[in-house]
């Protein structure tokens, strides 16, 4: 399905462990040959490999997501590779979401309340982690438009 213009981003974790190998190949193949889904539900990753945070494509952006039920057709989904319940978010990987998400809002007008975390629209969920504070980072993007 084509995703319509995007009008929100929501932010996930994997909730495993980020073991510096790719585990985004991991999550995809769980995702597509165990829920026998056509891709990744994600459209993007942030994972640490080898001591390098790498932004990981999933599946295009003009196509829907699998990461949000009732939210797949109009957001773009973003999974942190890592455990946000028990670790806080690196710098340097919250440095690179930071700028991964300005950059989509900028492309699409979306609002920056409307950069959420699974959790927000999904009660049942932790994502993007219990140690990942939602408001500390819609501040932080208010922030970088100021000095843009």
């Amino acid at each position: 399905m084509i995703l319509t213009k995007p009008k929100y981003i929501i932010i996930h974790h994997s909730l495993t462990n980020d073991s510096e190998t790719v585990s985004w190949n991991a999550i995809r193949k769980y995702h597509m040959e165990t829920l026998k889904w056509s891709n990744i539900g994600y459209h993007y990753g942030i994972e640490t490999v080898n001591k390098s945070t790498e932004i990981f494509v999933g599946r295009f952006e003009g196509h829907t997501g699998a990461h949000t039920k009732g939210y797949n057709r109009k957001s773009i989904g973003i999974c942190l590779v890592g455990n946000y319940d028990k670790f806080w978010v690196p710098e340097d990987k919250w440095d690179i979401l930071l700028k991964l998400v300005q950059n989509i809002i900028l492309r699409y007008d979306i609002g920056i309340d409307d950069v959420i975390g699974h959790r927000e629209v999904a009660s049942y969920k932790s994502c993007p982690g219990n140690l990942f504070d939602m408001y500390l980072f819609r501040e932080k993007l208010r922030k970088s438009f100021l000095k843009g």
